[in-house]
């Protein structure tokens, strides 16, 4: 079974949807794996199809102060669904459903 992995971005500051949003995968030897741009939801429903392993996941937030934010992750085979929570001085993110 394959691994497959969603995105959105949160906008806690302004309490909508970011969108726009660059965001890259790369695998654990630095190939890129996936890359989208969050839509008007700021979800990004299917950024990669590959299989389970260690990733960097890179988001280019619109922020005055974050330029890049980037997590080192460990995806099992199924999907996978991480979100990033951003404001202008302050994030957090988590493993979603």
């Amino acid at each position: 079974m394959a691994m497959t992995l969603s995105t959105h971005v949160l906008d806690t500051e302004r309490g909508s949807p970011a969108a726009g949003v660059r965001v890259e995968l790369f695998a654990a030897d630095g190939t890129l794996a996936g890359d989208g741009v969050t839509d008007s939801d700021g979800r990004i429903s299917d950024l990669a199809d590959a299989g389970a392993g260690t990733y960097r996941l890179v988001f280019h937030p619109p922020s005055p102060f974050f330029k890049r934010v980037e997590l080192e992750i460990e995806l099992g085979e199924g999907h996978s669904h991480v979100p990033l929570l951003i404001s202008s001085y302050g994030c957090a993110s988590y493993r979603g459903s």
